[in-house]
C-alpha cells in the first residue's frame, strides 16, 4: 500500500508549478516512506534503506547528497544511544544502578524520587535518550515498586505511590538531558545549528555543562518537594522499598566481567 501510495502521487497526481521533477520524485518517495514506517510492510531500518536506494536509484538526489546524513554527528549520536541503552538493558547495569541508589535512599517516597532522580543523572551521560533511559530502566523499576505497594493501574491505587513516582521521573528526565550535551541527541542538534550560524562554541561539553549546571541542579532539588506537595502519594513511608531493591541486587548476583 505504502509503494501503490508513492506511485499514485508521482505518476497520477500532477507536480504543482515551479516543482522540479526531482523534487516531486522526492517528495513521493518521502510519502511513501512515512506510510511505510506507519504501517511497517518492513522492519523500519529495512524500509527506511529501501527508500534511501529508491532515492538514489531514481536520481532524486546525487549519492553524495543522499548519504550526506551518515555524516552527522546526530544521526550517529542516536544510533549510538540505542546501542548502549540495548547494552545496560541486556546487562542489567543500568538497573543495577537504580537499584543502588532506590536501597540507599528509599526509606520514603520522596527519597525514592531522589534516589531514582540521581541514578537517571549518573546514566544520562551515556545515554542520550530520555526514551531509551526511561523505557529500557526506570519505568520498569517504578512499576515494580509500585506493585509492591498495591500501586499499580489494575489495583486502582496508582496514587500510592506509581503516580508520583512516574510524574517525578518525568520532570526529572528533562534536567539531566539538558544537564550534560550527551544526555541527548537534540543538544548536539542545536550546537551544530549554532555552528553553522557562526556561533562556535570552544570545549563545547564543558561549557554547556557548566551553563545548565545551576539551573538542572536547583530543579533537580526543588521539583520533587513541589510535586509532593501539589501531587502527593498517598503513602509517603516505604520502609520496604531498600529491602527490595536489595533483593533485586542479590538476583542479579555480583558484578561479571
Amino acid at each position: 500500500m505504502a509503494i501503490a501510495f508513492g506511485f499514485l502521487v508521482k505518476f497520477v497526481i500532477p507536480a504543482p508549478l515551479g516543482i522540479t521533477p526531482e523534487a516531486w520524485t522526492l517528495f513521493s518517495v518521502f510519502l511513501s516512506t512515512i506510510m511505510g514506517l506507519v504501517l511497517q510492510p518492513l522492519p523500519v531500518g529495512a524500509w527506511a534503506f529501501l527508500g534511501l536506494c529508491t532515492v538514489v536509484a531514481t536520481k532524486a538526489l546525487p549519492f553524495s547528497k543522499a548519504m550526506s546524513a551518515m555524516t552527522s554527528e546526530v544521526i550517529w549520536l542516536i544510533v549510538i544511544s540505542f546501542f548502549f541503552a540495548k547494552g545496560f538493558e541486556k546487562t542489567g547495569l543500568g538497573e543495577r544502578i537504580a537499584n543502588i541508589f532506590v536501597s540507599a535512599m528509599g526509606k520514603s517516597t520522596l527519597g525514592l524520587a531522589y534516589g531514582l532522580s540521581i541514578a537517571e543523572l549518573f546514566l544520562s551521560p551515556a545515554l542520550p535518550s530520555t526514551t531509551a533511559r526511561a523505557g529500557g530502566i526506570f519505568v520498569p523499576i517504578i512499576k515494580f515498586l509500585s506493585k509492591s505497594v498495591n500501586g499499580d493501574v489494575d489495583s486502582g491505587n496508582r496514587k500510592k505511590i506509581g503516580a508520583f513516582l512516574m510524574q517525578s521521573q518525568l520532570q526529572q528526565s528533562s534536567y539531566s538531558s539538558a544537564l550534560f550535551l550527551t544526555s541527548g541527541a537534540q543538544n548536539l542538534l542545536c550546537l551544530n545549528l549554532a555552528a553553522e550560524l557562526g556561533a562556535v562554541v570552544p570545549d563545547a561539553w564543558t561549557t554547556w555543562f557548566i551553563g545548565c549546571l545551576p539551573q538542572a541542579l536547583l530543579g533537580m532539588v526543588i521539583t520533587p518537594i513541589l510535586l509532593f506537595k501539589l501531587y502527593p502519594p498517598e503513602m509517603k513511608e516505604t520502609p520496604e522499598a531498600p529491602a527490595l531493591a536489595q533483593e533485586n541486587l542479590k538476583r542479579m548476583g555480583p558484578m561479571s566481567k
